[in-house]
């Protein structure tokens, strides 16, 4: 059985660019949005910067200062980015 990669996007996008477009609307600076969560401002940014994953339990911080956005849409974002990274990587 063949699988189809042409679905998936050319473009790894970090859900910290998302993420910092959402926190953009808001009004708000990466340092407050971070101490909202209760993270480091250097965690927030490696966020950003596609350097440190959205885990679990970063999700759960975003969707207690963000309630309208679930936990589990950030949690997809990270894991798409991480599979489209490993497509381009492969070459696929």
């Amino acid at each position: 059985m063949a699988t189809r990669t042409d679905a998936y996007p050319d473009v790894a996008i970090p859900p910290g660019e998302y993420l910092l477009e959402e926190n953009a609307a808001r009004g708000m600076t990466r340092k407050e949005l971070a101490r909202q969560m209760g993270i480091p401002v250097n965690a927030f940014n490696e966020i950003i910067n596609g350097k440190k994953a959205i885990t679990a339990e970063t999700g759960l911080q975003l969707e207690a200062v963000m309630p309208e956005i679930p936990a589990r849409f950030w949690l997809n974002l990270g894991s798409d980015y991480q599979l489209t990274k490993a497509l381009i990587k492969r070459g696929a």
